[in-house]
């Protein structure tokens, strides 16, 4: 959904505004009954000019290649139905999804955005806000095996029992960790301080769960399905490894269908990644952000610190800039998750998924 601000206009995060163009096209297939990709597309189209035909994108960027392929019939159907695109970016066009896959195919639309809309150069705010709301690394706080910023209480609590509106709060009041550091044992780790973080991350699952079974399920997305390897379907809460949510090909649709499923998303074995696995990294990226659409309350369990999740030096560096960028980006949505503003919003994954 798009925020606006008269009837006439719509000003929206842009990779927010993706994410709604892909749920768009499932609903227009699973729930119109809408076939081929002309129909798809003109159904989206005027869904979106329904909304307002100024539309305004802050952080227009690409890293998804569904959204390369896509983005050229999108924007000259926009333009060509009247509408007025106004974004900001820290890219020049000629800039946007360098080193992407398949960027010879997303060549054209930026000949068309250049072509087509004027490109003026300004100089871009250091400020990152959602780092100034979360007071720096959020109120949440982690556990890195040595110590915590908050203390831990694995008495039962009654914090579960409004569905889809879990605040993780334990008895004393506090908001429980959801990003724990289970970094690579070495030799002078003591065996207890290794698993720690790991412990509390799964007794977290077993407190929100609340000791209901727990299964295998599958999820339809667009006519196929997604496997989800643990879920507790009464409380609406799922556990993902990494590499089961990024490890094969999954795009928008795919996460957007787990956010609008689990009001609790858990992943763990959560890597340091490198320039090597810039495929992993976009996938991160593009997950986080259908939970942040969704209000969803991730629990992390990971191998470092959000701030070092992704490192590209030397030669790396250059041809990855927009993926070291975007995940920039995604770090300080992390941070803001696991604030207590973040934590104590209510879930819309099941809004969004009944409103279409």
């Amino acid at each position: 959904s798009s925020s606006s601000s008269s009837p006439h206009q719509q000003k929206v995060h842009f990779h927010k505004f993706m994410l709604d163009v892909h749920r768009q096209m499932h609903l227009a297939q699973t729930v119109h009954g809408i076939r081929g990709s002309d129909a798809v597309l003109h159904h989206v189209l005027t869904r979106i000019l329904q909304k307002g035909r100024i539309l305004c994108f802050d952080e227009f960027q690409v890293t998804d290649v569904a959204d390369a392929l896509l983005l050229r019939r999108l924007f000259t159907g926009l333009v060509d139905r009247g509408a007025v695109v106004v974004a900001t970016s820290n890219r020049a066009p000629r800039e946007l999804y360098k080193g992407g896959l398949q960027r010879e195919l997303f060549v054209p639309f930026v000949d068309w955005l250049e072509e087509t809309l004027v490109v003026v150069g300004m100089w871009d705010s250091e400020v990152d806000y959602r780092l100034v709301m979360s007071g720096g690394r959020g109120v949440a706080g982690s556990v890195n095996g040595n110590d915590s910023d908050y203390d831990y209480d694995d008495d039962d609590d009654d914090s579960h029992n409004d569905k889809g509106n879990e605040t993780h709060k334990n008895p004393h009041g506090r908001v429980h960790e959801t990003y724990f550091i289970q970094r690579k044992r070495n030799n002078h780790q003591k065996h207890h301080q290794h698993d720690r973080a790991r412990q509390k991350f799964d007794s977290l699952f077993r407190k929100l769960t609340k000791d209901s079974p727990i299964e295998s399920t599958v999820i339809d997305v667009q006519n196929r399905q997604l496997f989800v390897p643990h879920a507790s379907l009464e409380c609406d809460v799922a556990k993902f490894s990494f590499y089961d949510l990024c490890g094969r090909a999954k795009g928008a649709a795919d996460y957007l269908a787990i956010g609008e499923r689990f009001h609790t998303v858990f992943v763990e074995d959560v890597p340091a990644l490198t320039f090597h696995e810039t495929n992993l990294a976009r996938r991160w990226i593009t997950f986080v952000d259908a939970m942040y659409e969704c209000r969803v309350k991730l629990v992390v369990c990971a191998e470092t610190a959000p701030e070092e999740m992704f490192r590209v030096e030397g030669e790396g560096g250059r041809e990855h800039t927009d993926e070291v960028f975007a995940f920039e980006r995604t770090r300080s949505r992390m941070e803001e998750m696991r604030s207590e503003r973040y934590l104590r919003k209510t879930w819309v994954g099941s809004i969004t998924e009944s409103h279409g």
